[in-house]
């Protein structure tokens, strides 16, 4: 039964803003952010009075909000309002746009704005805002001005519904809607004689259906990839009849192929890992698992999982025995330098599994896409690949290939079914992941990469994980070990910024699991008015802070050997006391001077509130460490 707020037909904005709301309601928002200001006034009335189904959240800073939103539909896979004023306000949700946009997640941004008659006449608070976000939207439009009018009800209902089902067909990303409204804002009479609407207007009639339509738009947004998947080579597209995808031929002849498991953030990563570990074990090819990928996080599926790939190129000699002559890359390109620059000098033949429409390879070289997800291949030989990967995981943590190496014939590592170059590749591994992980264990001083190898191990299984850009995301794909907690990893990988990392990581912590940052200084202090969100914020999040004074990326780069101008324009250390910082916000505050007193932090996690605990180290000391010691985890080994 619906129920029709009294305050909806006092006036036309209240009217058109109810159904909005309510369209937004019966097709399964749960989440609006709302950044306050006047005239978005109706619409954050009408969100205000749809809880609890619908829970709105006010954040006073913009760019904050919109990246919490971005948080919030990254950790539950489904499309989160925005709402603004008219003005500068909506310029900055524009950083949380673009990074949606190249991220593929759904957000759904609602700016007002003024009638037509205030615009280009200096009525204040009024700027163009028609694209305001350029190309980056999915789709973009200006709704018509508020009316009680039937059929323009009618009318804004299916621009709302078309908003919806745009954030996630055929790829999910942003839509941008701009709504007009004059004067008055409140709830309060506006002059019109809406009596008339009492009579004709059916509420069950008027929002009949729009359920059926949800459980489609679901249908099709999880079946994205789903669709008769396109084969595009250089300028043709060969669209396929089937929806599930026969092995290529050319794939099982090739001996020296790799598969190469890129940035991920997937909404079922066991199940995707699952079709990876499938397509491994059917081809005899080692997966080179990016640490941005849920696979190093369900290691026990993967045989074949090749974690210290960026380790392992560093030794030239290993880097020219393991040229592929094939690869298949699953989604974006891992971080690692070292891997584009093999993959870039050997130009093997390439195919990239990825449903989007975008161009995913920025080596340019000769390459494949398909159109599709890696979970659509189908299996010839499914009973012995179920076969083969229950006899796998018998063998527990998969980052012991040594004993896999060692084990039963029948696994998929013995002489008698693994060509050699999958076993050369498996021998580099369990030498160069016994070497990080003895260096790692045995070091007691404050070396930043150490944090992500430690709680690679440590975390509470399951627990939400945001990794920060910079050197953290590096350190993980150098250091994360493979296990099996099931840590769900997150990040902003679509454009790699800094901006918003704090907000980001409360968006996906909120209402879920107790959560983790990983994240550095400048990355945090890019984004401190997200400690605003915390008297909004539901649950938990433990912020683990390697503060180096500076921004450690720049060390890695050739600019670090310039001083001046390196420190004061790239180092750019801040100076900042984080306690205090912390105390300011009210955001309770640990320094952590050793490794055990960290592992005791992390392990158990507390459920409510935020908390910092912050790792000082040296920059240039551990700038200094990855240039000497990166390249001597493989310089000894032997395969």
């Amino acid at each position: 039964m619906f129920d029709l707020m009294p305050i909806a037909f006092k006036n036309v904005n209240q009217l058109w803003a109810y159904i909005l709301t309510e369209t937004l309601k019966q097709l399964g928002l749960t989440c609006a952010i709302i950044c306050p200001g006047s005239r978005s006034t109706p619409l954050a009335i009408a969100f205000a009075q749809q809880a609890p189904e619908i829970e709105a959240i006010s954040v006073l800073d913009e760019r904050c909000a919109a990246f919490f939103a971005l948080g919030q539909a990254k950790a539950i896979g489904r499309p989160v309002v925005l709402l603004c004023t008219s003005g500068t306000a909506g310029a900055n949700f524009y950083p949380a746009v673009i990074e949606a946009s190249y991220s593929r997640v759904p957000l759904l941004v609602l700016t007002t704005d003024r009638p037509p008659e205030l615009r280009d006449c200096h009525s204040g608070q009024t700027i163009d805002q028609l694209r305001l976000y350029g190309n980056y939207p999915n789709w973009q439009a200006e709704l018509a001005l508020p009316s009680a009018d039937m059929g323009m009800l009618a009318y804004l209902r299916q621009m709302v519904i078309h908003s919806w089902e745009t954030t996630q067909i055929p790829t999910k990303g942003p839509v941008h809607l701009n709504i007009l409204f004059r004067d008055p804002l409140a709830p309060v009479p506006d002059g019109s004689d809406l009596s008339f609407l009492q009579s004709q207007f059916q509420p069950e009639e008027f929002f009949a259906g729009i359920a059926n339509l949800t459980a489609q738009t679901r249908l099709m947004s999880q079946r994205v990839a789903g669709v008769p998947p396109v084969v595009a080579t250089g300028v043709a597209s060969l669209p396929t009849p089937q929806s599930l995808f026969p092995i290529p031929q050319e794939w099982k002849q090739a001996d020296r192929g790799i598969i190469i498991a890129g940035v991920a953030q997937p909404q079922q990563p066991q199940e995707y890992c699952k079709a990876i570990a499938q397509l491994s074990q059917t081809l005899k090819w080692p997966v080179l698992a990016e640490g941005l990928s849920p696979l190093r996080n369900y290691a026990d599926l993967n045989p074949y999982l090749i974690s210290t790939y960026d380790l392992i190129l560093r030794n030239q000699q290993l880097a020219k025995q393991l040229v592929p002559k094939m690869v298949i890359q699953i989604g974006e390109m891992p971080t690692s330098k070292e891997l584009r620059t093999w993959i870039d000098a050997t130009q093997p033949q390439r195919w990239v599994i990825d449903n989007s429409n975008q161009n995913l390879d920025p080596l340019h070289g000769r390459t494949t896409h398909l159109r599709m997800s890696v979970e659509q291949f189908f299996w010839e030989d499914e009973e012995d690949i179920g076969k083969e990967d229950t006899e796998t995981r018998g063998h527990g943590d998969t980052g012991n290939l040594s004993q896999r190496l060692s084990a039963s014939p029948r696994l998929p590592l013995s002489a008698s079914s693994s060509p050699d170059y999958l076993r050369q590749w498996c021998a580099a591994e369990v030498q160069v992941r016994a070497a990080v992980d003895q260096t790692m264990g045995n070091m007691e001083e404050l070396f930043e990469g150490k944090a992500a190898w430690l709680i690679s191990q440590t975390l509470p299984p399951g627990t939400p994980l945001f990794i920060a850009n910079s050197m953290p995301v590096r350190d993980v794909e150098f250091f994360w070990k493979p296990n099996n907690l099931r840590v769900r990893s997150y990040f902003n990988r679509g454009a790699n910024g800094i901006d918003g990392t704090l907000s980001t990581a409360l968006g996906i912590a909120h209402r879920q699991q107790s959560s983790v940052m990983l994240t550095g200084d400048l990355a945090l202090l890019h984004d401190t008015n997200g400690f605003l969100i915390r008297n909004k914020f539901v649950g938990h999040l433990t912020i683990v802070l390697i503060n180096n004074n500076g921004g450690g990326i720049f060390e890695m780069l050739p600019i670090a050997k310039f001083e001046p101008p390196f420190e004061e324009f790239f180092g750019t250390p801040q100076d900042i006391n984080f306690a205090q910082l912390c105390a300011t916000y009210n955001v309770q505050h640990e320094l952590i001077t050793s490794w055990e007193q960290l592992e005791q932090k992390v392990n158990p996690l507390p459920t409510t509130g935020i908390r910092v605990l912050e790792l000082q180290t040296n920059r240039k000391a551990d700038a200094k460490w990855r240039q000497d010691n990166l390249r001597r985890f493989a310089a000894d080994i032997s395969i």
